[in-house]
């Protein structure tokens, strides 16, 4: 069985197992250049492809060797587009990961670059009373901090009260070819390690209370066999720096659309 993470994959997968005369019902799928959306619509799509309900798309990145600013002000458009922020809305950004394990480490990373708000606004209202409020947290991973992620996440909404939760988390490829490339962005949550087997408890509007989106880029695949190897490619460190920006980059641009990229280089220091 290939795991994956990303929607796409999962109806590729399937349109390769199923006959030809069986058709995909529940899922909409519809292509724009390096762009996809791929829209689970009820409960006959989610069982097919193994996802929640919802929209999920994925965007194609130019090597890491490129500056990040075209593909997160590219990514932050999409973004923009699925989340739907109303003016005030307030967001927290959830870095889920294990900063000890370099492909686990991005969410951890991308909160390096994140423009956060919240305590800007309390404490200088004059200056930055008319941004969106931006919280962070990294909770670890149940390993180093002997709870689960979901329960500190719920205590820091309890406490913020965020009108939503954008998670960003490393996730899984069913293919070599997505590694490090393609940026998935969804509506529907996330399980994270759901795509190496390892499924931990689900961020949700169900488990959270307020809607959860969620942002990844598969880092690792499974090598199948009878070994249950997973794979990274040899540069990890140098992909998970240049994803970061990409994506701290195209959030932040997403949720503060006042600035420009450049204005994000002189406030938060990783981009410099």
């Amino acid at each position: 069985m290939i795991r994956t993470d990303l929607a796409l994959e999962a109806k590729a997968l399937w349109e390769r197992s199923a006959e030809k005369t069986t058709k995909l019902e529940g899922v909409r799928a519809v292509e724009r250049g390096n762009i996809t959306w791929v829209d689970i619509l009820d409960d006959r799509g989610a069982k097919a492809l193994g996802k929640p309900v919802g929209s999920y798309l994925t965007l194609e990145l130019p090597s890491y060797d490129r500056d990040p600013r075209e593909p997160a002000e590219t990514l932050a458009q999409e973004l923009r587009a699925l989340m739907k922020l109303e003016e005030g809305q307030s967001v927290m950004v959830v870095g889920l990961g294990n900063t000890a394990v370099t492909p686990d480490a991005l969410g951890p990373e991308t909160l390096r670059g994140i423009f956060l708000t919240r305590h800007l606004i309390q404490g200088l209202p004059e200056q930055f009373g008319s941004c969106r409020s931006v919280s962070a947290i990294a909770p670890g991973v149940l390993a180093t901090t002997g709870v689960e992620s979901l329960e500190l996440v719920r205590g820091a909404v309890k406490a913020v009260k965020p009108h939503c939760i954008l998670c960003v988390d490393a996730l899984a490829a069913g293919s070599v070819e997505r590694l490090c490339n393609t940026v998935q962005c969804s509506d529907a949550g996330i399980a994270p390690g759901s795509g190496v087997g390892n499924c931990r408890a689900a961020f949700s509007k169900e488990s959270l209370g307020v809607p959860v989106y969620a942002i990844g880029v598969p880092t690792v695949v499974d090598a199948g066999g009878q070994k249950h190897m997973i794979l990274t490619p040899r540069d990890i460190d140098e992909q998970i720096a240049y994803l970061s920006r990409v994506l701290a980059g195209g959030i932040n641009l997403a949720l503060h659309p006042e600035f420009s990229y450049d204005d994000f280089v002189q406030f938060v220091p990783t981009y410099r």
